[in-house]
Parts: C-alpha cells; sequence; structure tokens
C-alpha cells in the first residue's frame, strides 16, 4: 500500500518497514496500525516532562507512526500547546492530526459546551495551540454528556460541516465510550462522519465493538481505538482509583494480570496484541509520555507474540474474560456527572 505520509530522509527506512498500515474507512488515509495519543503530552495521568514528550512524538513520526490524536481537553490546552512545539519541526506531510471539540474545562459546569458558536471557536483555538492551518479530523468528543443527542445531530456536527467546508478540517469524527450512541448518530445524521473513535471498547475483557464492525464498514467508516489496556485493568499496575468499572470487573482484570505475570509474561503487551489483531480497527491509539514506552510499544508492534505468549492469551480470554461476557460500565460516568451538575445548581440557588 502507498504511504502518502513516507518523507525521505525524514524516516527511519527500517523501523517504518515493521510498521502495518491500514485504510482509515473512505478517507484515503493509511493509518498505521499503532497511532500516538497526546493525551499524556497534557500531564493528565502522571506530571510529565514536556522535553521528553517531544522525543516521544518525534520517535514516534520517524519510526512510522503516522496518526496522532489530542483534545482540548487533554491537560487543559496543555497537549495541544506541547504537541505544537514538536510539531514545529516535523514535516507536515509526515502525519495526521486528530484533535476535538466539546469537552474543556474540570469544572463540570464548564467541562462540556457543543453549541455551534464554542465549536467553531475551538477550533480556531486548537489550530492556533497547534501551530498548524488544519486538522485531519476534527472530533465531537464524548458526546454521550450532551443534554441530548439531538444537539450532536443538529448542532455540532453541522458546525463542524462549516468548519470543514472553510479547510480548516479534512474530515468529520464522533468519538465517545457507548456504542449504540455512534448507531444513532450516523443514522441521523445529514452531516457526513468520516470516522469514529471510542476507547475500551476492543479489549480482551470487552470486545463488543466487533458487533458494529460490519455496521462502520456499510457506513464507510474509518475505526480508531484507544485504550488496548482499559484504562489500565489490564495491566500490572492495576486500575487507578478513578477507574468507572464495577468491582467484579477489576477483580478479573487484577487475577487475570497475577495469572500472567505467574507465568512471566506482561498482560500489557497480550492486550495491545490482542486489539491490534481484531479486524475492521484501523489504528489503536497508545498514549505515553515516555520514551521507554514508546520503545516498549514499538517493539510490541514489530515483535509476534511466542508459543507461549498466545498460549497465555488463550487461557486468560477462556478462563477469565469470556466469563465477562463483554459487561461495560456505560452511564457510570454520564449519571455522576448529571448529578455533579444537579449539586452546582442546588449550591448557586442555595
Amino acid at each position: 500500500m502507498e504511504q502518502k505520509t513516507y518523507v525521505t530522509g525524514f524516516h527511519d527506512d527500517t523501523a517504518v518497514s515493521k510498521v502495518t498500515y491500514n485504510l482509515l474507512g473512505n478517507t484515503g488515509m493509511s493509518v498505521s496500525a499503532l497511532s500516538l495519543g497526546a493525551s499524556s503530552f497534557g500531564s493528565v495521568f502522571r506530571d510529565t516532562d514536556d522535553t521528553e514528550s517531544l522525543q516521544v512524538l518525534e520517535l514516534a513520526v520517524r519510526s512510522g507512526i503516522n496518526l496522532i490524536d489530542t483534545a482540548p481537553w487533554y491537560g487543559h490546552g496543555k497537549s495541544e500547546t506541547v504537541l505544537g512545539k514538536g510539531l514545529a519541526n516535523i514535516p507536515r506531510s509526515s502525519y495526521y492530526l486528530t484533535t476535538k471539540v466539546g469537552r474543556y474545562l474540570p469544572d463540570p459546569t464548564e467541562m462540556f459546551d457543543f453549541r455551534a458558536e464554542r465549536v467553531i471557536r475551538s477550533v480556531d483555538e486548537s489550530l492556533q495551540r497547534l501551530g498548524l492551518d488544519y486538522v485531519d479530523v476534527i472530533q465531537v468528543h464524548d458526546m454521550e454528556f450532551a443534554p441530548s443527542l439531538d444537539i450532536i445531530i443538529n448542532e455540532t456536527l453541522p458546525a463542524l460541516q462549516k468548519v470543514k467546508d472553510s479547510g480548516k478540517a479534512k474530515f468529520i469524527g464522533i468519538t465517545g465510550y457507548p456504542l449504540e450512541n455512534f448507531k444513532t448518530v450516523l443514522t441521523r445524521s445529514q452531516v457526513k462522519i468520516d470516522t469514529i473513535l471510542t476507547y475500551c471498547r476492543g479489549c480482551m475483557n470487552d470486545n463488543a465493538l466487533q458487533e458494529y464492525m460490519p455496521f462502520f464498514k456499510e457506513q464507510g467508516v474509518g475505526v480508531i481505538n484507544a485504550s488496548a489496556i482499559s484504562m489500565g485493568l489490564l495491566s500490572n499496575r492495576g486500575a487507578p482509583a478513578w477507574h468507572p468499572a464495577q468491582q467484579n470487573i477489576k477483580d478479573v482484570c487484577r487475577d487475570a494480570a497475577t495469572y500472567c505475570r505467574e507465568r512471566d509474561v506482561d498482560i500489557s503487551r497480550l492486550a495491545l496484541k490482542f486489539t491490534v489483531s481484531q479486524p475492521g480497527i484501523a489504528t489503536t491509539l497508545v498514549s505515553t509520555a515516555s520514551l521507554e514506552n514508546m520503545r516498549k510499544n514499538l517493539d510490541s508492534m514489530a515483535t509476534p507474540l511466542s508459543t507461549k505468549e498466545q498460549s497465555v492469551l488463550d487461557e486468560v480470554m477462556q478462563k477469565h474474560m469470556k466469563p465477562l461476557n463483554n459487561q461495560h460500565w456505560e452511564g457510570i460516568e454520564v449519571n455522576r456527572y448529571w448529578e455533579q451538575i444537579k449539586e452546582a445548581k442546588k449550591s448557586n440557588t442555595a
């Protein structure tokens, strides 16, 4: 497959030769199976060193990773700002950049705003931080938090069509956790949607994304997947305190991680290989601001699972994951958000 983002003299030819590329729906973009999620650059998960973030960015793009995903929400502008510094030294033709609109600040009353005017202003703010004239895909961020999907369909998406018409974005995407929402919006929207981005739904513990693949394919929509390790569930470190999953899911994943560790196998590597092998997924975002982790991810992608690792993966799927039956936490975060809004309104009227 011809790789439109290859730049002679810039790319590391040996590294690029190990990368698999897939078409992203009908966009014509051929994207690396592993892509860079820049949420970490916004110090979302821990304090990060901006200099190291820039080294991670350069290593990723030179090695053939050609899709970078960010959002105003990540570090409340920091991720895009750090990216802007790094992208100034990288050929624009060597990568695709996707960002988002709709999610902004930590205060629940200022977190989401899907109105047309705010959306259009948000794109200009993002372009300024990124130092770019256009983004490749502009996406609606976590649309399940809108008061109603009608707002997304009737106001947010038409605003993004205007952004696209102005040349500030090439394609339009929607993102979120609940899978059925994608079907609703894709079916009802008058605006052409080119990509969907979802997270934790193409994983060992919940692979429900596969049930929707025939529909996405029929719609000509490219599928971007995120968080192969299910926001830490499928890691030796385990789920962070804020993780929305129910306790039984956390327990199963913790037991699976122990099972792998006892057999000297890294569950996170199994999780990544499982996800990228799923049919229909064009690319899987992995977010890190650690040079060591980025090297590990690149090596992991280039190295097939050993017979032992494959055997342990099969055992874990059979023994731990299949009984979960794709259990998810849809609604938990959204309900919590609306409770916070209700509390804030009470405080203001008190």
